[in-house]
């Protein structure tokens, strides 16, 4: 059950990644709700994901915290 919110949150994550200030307030709701291995997957699909998206890029400092 646990990697199913792991994909629901990817999942959100895709589709909002049009707003910055709306992926980076779903990226905390994701980090206060993830497991800490769950969280640490986020962050290596996270640095792939936005490696074409550069308005994304200071959303990675989020997750790093």
């Amino acid at each position: 059950m646990p990697r199913a919110m792991l994909d629901y949150t990817k999942t959100v994550l895709q589709k909002v990644s049009f707003d910055a200030k709306l992926f980076a307030k779903e990226l905390k709701k994701a980090v206060s709700r993830l497991l800490p291995n769950e969280i640490e997957e986020l962050k290596i699909w996270l640095q792939y994901y936005i490696l074409d998206k550069p308005e994304l890029q200071s959303t990675l400092l989020l997750i790093k915290a």
